[in-house]
């Protein structure tokens, strides 16, 4: 590979290492964050032009709020946000234009035991250059959304899915169009957990902590908060090998629908 000024050494190996095809990908796949949330996920290049995420990624954030990060460590700025709750995915088109470009599989056949990957920034993972999770077709899934009566096609995946995986594409291992977007991974909790939970973080008493995040900022912290921001933050990185990812047929109608194509 030619060396590029100031490229990332991550990203240089990372280059070196996986061939011209592997190069293409990975060149459309960039990070997604919002420091407004602290929230940060995947995202990848659509031939369209715009790059292809999880609505709840982006949840709360405004497209001027929203940064893509490329393999290189560019920051590109948002110019326009498209979105759909309910199907859980969103659009954002970058204020330049992008070169490359995903293409969606029409052609192949998704079937239990296809052998899958994906490229993404999982968890507190920094990047910039992104990282490869495989698995295995394990079957299919309707989703359903309670407020549209909406049935919404997923594919349950056999692999490492994590958060910060979230809005990854989706590929047959060895092929470079799309199947599917990352949505999520499962990490069981009962509903007297899920309660316990949230019965902690509303309850006030303690002594109080008071933490400063990565940019300086402070934040007070009951006792009771701290437990429940502890709990959960072990939970997100429980490790249980099945994962969603929302079918293509929903990619496309999202696409359509909002004359992305």
């Amino acid at each position: 590979m030619k060396n590029e000024k100031n490229l990332p050494i991550s990203t240089e190996w990372l280059l070196d290492s996986i061939g011209q095809t592997g190069r293409g990908l990975i060149s459309d796949v960039f990070m997604v964050y919002c420091p407004k949330t602290h929230s940060k996920g995947t995202g990848f290049l659509y031939k369209s032009g715009y790059v292809i995420t999880n609505w709840h990624v982006i949840n709360d954030c405004s497209e001027k709020e929203i940064i893509l990060i490329s393999n290189k460590g560019e920051e590109i700025k948002v110019l326009e946000l498209i979105s759909d709750k309910d199907i859980d995915l969103a659009a954002l088109k970058p204020e330049k234009k992008l070169q490359g470009g995903l293409e969606i599989d029409n052609s192949s056949e998704i079937k239990p035991g296809v052998q899958i990957s994906t490229w993404g920034h999982p968890l507190e993972y920094p990047g910039p250059a992104p990282l490869l999770s495989v698995g295995y077709i394990s079957g299919f899934r309707d989703h359903y959304e309670t407020k549209t009566s909406q049935m919404i096609k997923h594919i349950v995946v056999n692999g490492a899915f994590n958060p910060g995986n979230s809005g990854g594409p989706l590929f047959i291992s060895g092929e470079k169009k799309v199947i599917g977007v990352v949505v999520s991974k499962h990490a069981p909790m009962n509903s007297f957990l899920n309660s316990a939970l949230e019965a902690l973080s509303k309850t006030k008493g303690g002594f109080v902590y008071t933490a400063t995040d990565g940019e300086g900022n402070k934040k007070e912290f009951m006792e009771a908060h701290l437990v429940a921001e502890l709990l959960k933050h072990q939970r997100k990185l429980t490790q249980v090998m099945i994962g969603e990812a929302i079918d293509r047929s929903e990619l496309i109608n999202f696409l359509k629908k909002n004359n992305i194509e």
